[in-house]
């Protein structure tokens, strides 16, 4: 145990943190975004799209039910490189099906086998964050995981998705995807075996030993019951359902609605014109919102910041209501409205993730009880992003996000009045 805790004090988190949750971010930004684009131009209908890229990202819920036997078996960091070697391969795999007759059917089945990679990856590399940095590396570190978490995001559906449409002209449609998933899966494999030498472990709290499968389950329930008796427990659930669900309503659709034709209300953009926007206009707002929020929360105090995070995480819903209205044909225009979803993703989010490290996350089973809150926000995505191409086929683009515009009163309503069960800090010393 020892030598595990010297080792990590040895490895600098400049060294790990940012390639750690790019890693994080990659898997789940392709099922979740870049995969709708690329059925979609292969012919698959948004309804059925919204709905199986949505309904796969259900192990990024359920993970709080296999995280505890993450604390009693091998240490966070051998989960970590595990997980990204799988998901690297089986997004090899999904390239070679994109060919088959039965593509859809075959890919989607193979997404949800990197989505319960992805989901257990989260649970092991959130536990190598929080055991091996203290509570203010923490806040200080947050903005930077942040920013390359949704790196990745801006990599996958910027560069990648640029890329698709480049090779699409020369090789065709499928070829084209297929090379892109194939790219990620070296990414995948690259950081894998980056980590493997400069990762630190993030060793259990509990020693190696044997345990029952009977002693196992005893752990489980009692990590379970424990997060229920939290103070507060049921109004933070709320919080952290309601924080992005109207962003649940909006992630599927958007790439759709930049990809429809004009006359369907979309702005009809090919896939070269949206990699653009997400790889030049949204790159530089989302890396200075996500670390200017780390930045901006250390020095007022996460709790008298929050709100105002919320707000500015929601704003861009105003943004993309604008663009469905007028549809702008001004490729700059269309730009800014994606540098405001970005700049309030990266500046917003990064206030929800600290609020579940630091008010719902403390306590002996920290690393399973933030994969619980963490579980428990994906199902306020999830289920809404399920149901948005129904939604969004029945009202069209520019009804359907003023709708989304109506979801957001509840977040922002039930985060003015979140109660905070452990001090802020930073409200401490103001006092």
């Amino acid at each position: 145990m020892t030598d595990y805790t010297d080792k990590t004090k040895k490895i600098s988190p400049v060294a790990w943190v940012p390639t750690l949750y790019f890693a994080m971010g990659m898997p789940f930004v392709v099922l979740n975004m870049v995969c709708s684009l690329m059925y979609k131009g292969m012919g698959v209908s948004d309804a059925q799209i919204a709905f199986w890229t949505s309904l796969i990202m259900f192990p990024w819920t359920l993970k709080p039910l296999w995280s505890p036997f993450l604390e009693i078996y091998k240490t966070k960091k051998f989960f970590v490189v595990l997980t990204q070697l799988l998901s690297g391969l089986m997004f090899a795999l999904v390239a070679l099906a994109l060919r088959l007759p039965d593509f859809f059917a075959i890919t989607v089945g193979m997404l949800a086998v990197i989505a319960l990679s992805g989901a257990t990856h989260d649970i092991a590399a959130d536990g190598v964050y929080m055991s091996t940095l203290t509570t203010d590396d923490q806040a200080k570190w947050i903005g930077w995981q942040g920013a390359f978490y949704n790196i990745a995001k801006i990599v996958a559906t910027g560069g990648l998705v640029y890329l698709a449409g480049m090779f699409k002209d020369s090789f065709g449609v499928s070829m084209a995807w297929m090379i892109v998933m194939l790219i990620v899966a070296i990414i995948m494999v690259g950081i894998g075996i980056y980590h493997v030498f400069r990762l630190p472990s993030g060793v259990n709290s509990k020693k190696d030993e044997a345990v029952s499968i009977s002693s196992q389950l005893n752990d489980l329930w009692n990590v379970f019951v424990e997060f229920f008796r939290k103070k507060h427990i049921i109004y933070y659930i709320f919080f952290i359902i309601l924080y992005r669900f109207a962003e649940g309503f909006v992630m599927k659709i958007v790439p759709l609605f930049l990809k429809a034709p004009r006359a369907e209300q979309g702005l009809g953009l090919s896939e070269q014109e949206i990699g653009l926007c997400y790889g030049t206009f949204g790159a530089a707002a989302f890396v200075i919102g996500s670390i200017l929020a780390g930045y901006y929360i250390a020095h007022r105090g996460l709790q008298k910041s929050l709100f105002s995070l919320a707000l500015i995480f929601n704003l861009p819903f105003v943004a993309y209501t604008l663009l469905a209205i007028f549809q702008p044909e001004n490729i700059v225009i269309i730009g800014g409205g994606i540098v405001l979803e970005y700049f309030g993703y990266g500046f917003g989010f990064v206030g929800l993730t600290l609020f579940m490290m630091q008010q719902i996350a403390p306590g002996q089973h920290q690393m399973s009880h933030y994969a619980f809150a963490s579980g428990i926000m994906n199902l306020g995505v999830m289920l809404p992003g399920m149901i948005s191409g129904y939604v969004s086929d029945a009202l069209g683009y520019k009804n359907f996000f003023i709708f989304v515009l109506l979801c957001t009163i509840p977040a922002l309503l039930i985060t003015w009045f979140v109660p905070f069960t452990y001090p802020d800090k930073k409200q401490t010393e103001n006092n």
